[in-house]
């Protein structure tokens, strides 16, 4: 797969490269970025054109949901946390060939509070539903920062709405449930009840009427779930829910056991939205928690779904889940996976049942994979002309617009050696896409002059604060080098070194990773011959079982005018 797309992400302006030019700060310009994906699980050719690899968005894109608006069009949100822009919106005719179409939150105005907050804060789970009685799309999540709230649209292919607060719902995940009869509901997760849990991950599922007129809550909020499945047995996080009413019944579906190992997804149904709701006997409807933990080409941690009628009305379920090496860790984080939803003699769905594992390809038999599917093996390289970064690709909390810029130097992207690092919870002149692949490798031509021991700019691959591994040029009393930090809670540590000649006006930096190792090269030849920096450098110290969290690993272009 080749993505051309962009986003239209202004890039700074010429006036304000003069002006930081002027004020004497120094900037990293980078001629070249390729990203290229080379995983074996890729190498066997699918049965036919019908069949899909999972997950059929590899990398971080976690806390699935989907939606319909009945006229052939779906769309699929997933989290962001603290990178900008927020919420991508995904499009699809028939739930096998997706395409980004842009961000529901394209603007700072739409993200509050996001500096200061951890990467693995800012947006949490997403809920993305169609409201028919006025042809508006609604998203909903939480911003861990200032709390939940909806945008909404006509269009998804454009701008959404600046966000509305939803001061009444408090807690996290929500959805909004719109019913036949025309009124709204909101559920989510909340606290237990009285805000008094008897035990750590006691939480609640709460509903709430919601007046689309006024965009304001109605009435009480009354608690659907309190525990889970089984309350005896002191069941944690029941989360992510989501509400539908199918052949006259009322279905509510939530995540229940954590986003770890004991991940899974459980089913209740009843005869109205304010319940009372009855779970299914044979929950979880899906979970790979109990099969063997030695099994090969594990797929784990597998909930927080969603549930949509296909367009020949078979139904399909997108939820998250990882796909851990052989040492138990992973960089891509909680992809998003998706299986056929089977159903039940009496009437319930489900996605897999006891020993059954998430398959890792699934045939779709009303649909035809195209040339451009979101899986499988791919190239992307960054179009220096474009003016505008890929839709795919992220900066920090912010816009950074301040901070980068196709124009200043034509034909390259210009970063400023800002005074913010990726160890701080600001905006840091960095600019990255997700590792998608298991093996993968990604190279940057990088022409920069450090004029002091302080500045570094280079190639970044980055988990969170303070895990993170920085391929750099940068100068010390000797000399300039290119040198592998690595950047931890107390502070960096130099892996190793290469000397570059003073001559060298450019050099390519490049990473490649084969599953648990990195290795990191430099060539002071464009590229024709490779220099070890640093090989068999641990993948685990940015894993999400290492660090944390709820992101995976990114990898992209950076530059500081500080240490760390």
């Amino acid at each position: 797969m080749q993505l051309t797309k962009s986003f239209s992400i202004a890039a700074v302006t010429a006036a304000t490269a003069v002006l930081q030019m002027a004020a004497g700060v120094n900037e990293a310009s980078f001629a070249s970025f390729e990203y290229n994906g080379h995983d074996d699980a890729y190498a066997v050719a699918l049965p036919d054109e019908h069949h899909y690899f999972n997950p059929v968005l590899p990398g971080w894109y976690s806390d699935p949901a989907v939606c319909t608006n009945g006229k052939g069009d779906y769309f699929l949100a997933t989290s962001t946390f603290s990178f900008f822009p927020g919420v991508p919106i995904f499009h699809s005719r028939d739930l096998m060939n997706w395409e980004q179409i842009g961000y529901a939150l394209s603007r700072e105005s739409q993200l509050l509070n996001m500096p200061g907050q951890h990467v693995s804060g800012g947006i949490f789970a997403p809920g993305i539903s169609y409201n028919p009685a006025n042809e508006t799309y609604y998203m909903i999540t939480t911003n861990v920062g200032a709390g939940n709230f909806l945008v909404k649209t006509t269009d998804p292919w454009g701008e959404w709405s600046d966000p509305i607060m939803l001061p009444e719902v408090a807690g996290i995940d929500p959805s909004i449930f719109f019913d036949t009869d025309g009124k709204a509901y909101i559920i989510n997760n909340d606290d237990a009840p009285d805000y008094k849990p008897e035990y750590d991950g006691h939480r609640t599922v709460r509903i709430v009427e919601y007046d689309t007129a006024t965009d304001k809550c109605v009435g009480e909020r009354k608690i659907l779930v309190n525990k889970g499945v089984h309350p005896e047995d002191k069941p944690i996080w029941c989360e992510g829910p989501h509400m539908y009413k199918i052949n006259g019944e009322y279905y509510l579906m939530t995540a229940e056991g954590g986003t770890g190992d004991w991940h899974s997804e459980v089913i209740y149904r009843g005869k109205s939205p304010w319940g009372p709701f009855v779970p299914w006997d044979k929950n979880p409807m899906l979970t790979q928690r109990t099969l063997d933990k030695n099994r090969p080409d594990p797929v784990t941690c597998a909930g927080h779904a969603d549930i949509i009628e296909g367009p020949n009305g078979e139904w399909w379920g997108v939820f998250l889940a990882c796909r851990p090496n052989a040492k138990g860790f992973e960089n891509l984080g909680r992809e998003t996976f998706m299986l056929p939803v089977r159903w039940t003699s009496d009437g319930w769905p489900y996605m897999n049942i006891g020993d059954e594992r998430v398959p890792m390809t699934v045939r779709k038999h009303d649909a035809v994979r195209g040339e451009n599917v979101t899986f499988g093996n791919f190239s992307q390289a960054l179009d220096m002309n474009a003016g505008k970064l890929p839709i795919d690709w992220l900066t920090l909390r912010t816009s950074c617009t301040d901070l980068y810029s196709f124009t200043q130097n034509p034909g390259k992207l210009t970063l400023v050696c800002a005074p913010t690092t990726t160890k701080e919870k600001q905006s840091p002149a960095f600019v990255c896409r997700r590792i998608q692949h298991k093996q993968f490798n990604a190279s940057a031509s990088i022409d920069f002059k450090p004029k002091s021991h302080k500045e570094r700019a280079g190639l970044l691959v980055f988990k969170d604060e303070t895990h993170q591994y920085l391929l750099a040029k940068h100068r010390t009393g000797k000399g300039t080098f290119v040198s592998l930090i690595k950047v931890g809670a107390a502070g960096e540590e130099h892996i190793g070194s290469v000397a570059v000649p003073a001559k060298a006006k450019s050099v390519d930096l490049k990473v490649e990773g084969d599953d648990d190792t990195f290795a990191f090269y430099c060539s002071l030849d464009g590229g024709n011959s490779w220099t070890p920096v640093a090989e068999g450098v641990d993948a685990a110290y940015t894993s999400t079982r290492e660090a944390g969290g709820f992101t995976g690993t990114m990898v992209g272009l950076y530059a500081s005018g500080r240490e760390f």
